[in-house]
């Protein structure tokens, strides 16, 4: 997504506000989710972690992304270290695609998230499936398409805060 204008100038990001946006972002993963929305809740950790790695890299690292993994677990219950393990190797795969992300528009941004999100669903399917648990079903993959569905806005979101105020005249 890129700034409103060409020669626009984005304001830079205070980590506050990163802070706050990946714990709004947890606060929704926890949320009740159930039946039909909870099949196509995206991550929306991920989401915005993708985000702040893409826009604003080097803000974020892998001792983060970890605990914020180990976290997840906790909350949904799963296998300890699998969300884990699945967000450092998106956060591996962003920072290695980030500047490549940078060049496309935001169709072709969609396209790149989406694969980076079912290659980290099938990291977390491929734990559970070396813990024993039985295949889920084609509709465990549709938070990746939602996840990418949803990108455009959650870029509009967060970019929100560092967009400059038009001054007065």
């Amino acid at each position: 997504m890129m700034p409103a204008s060409s020669n626009a100038i984005m304001m830079t990001v205070k980590g506050g506000f990163i802070a706050f946006s990946l714990f709004a972002a947890l606060i929704l993963n926890m949320l009740p989710w159930s039946g039909f929305w909870l099949m196509l809740r995206p991550d929306f950790l991920a989401l915005a972690v993708v985000y702040w790695c893409v826009y604003h890299p080097g803000r974020l690292g892998f001792g983060a992304m970890w605990a914020l993994g180990l976290v997840m677990d906790v909350s949904d219950a799963t296998l300890f270290g699998q969300h884990a393990l699945a967000y450092i190797v998106l956060l591996y795969l962003v920072i290695h695609l980030h500047r490549r992300i940078l060049m496309f528009g935001i169709k072709h941004q969609v396209a790149h998230l989406f694969g980076m999100l079912l290659v980290m669903q099938l990291i977390m399917l491929l734990v559970r499936k070396v813990a024993g648990a039985d295949f889920p079903g084609v509709d465990y993959f549709m938070p990746s398409v939602t996840g990418a569905l949803l990108w455009p806005l959650i870029c509009r979101i967060l970019q929100w805060p560092e967009r400059r105020r038009p001054e007065p005249v």
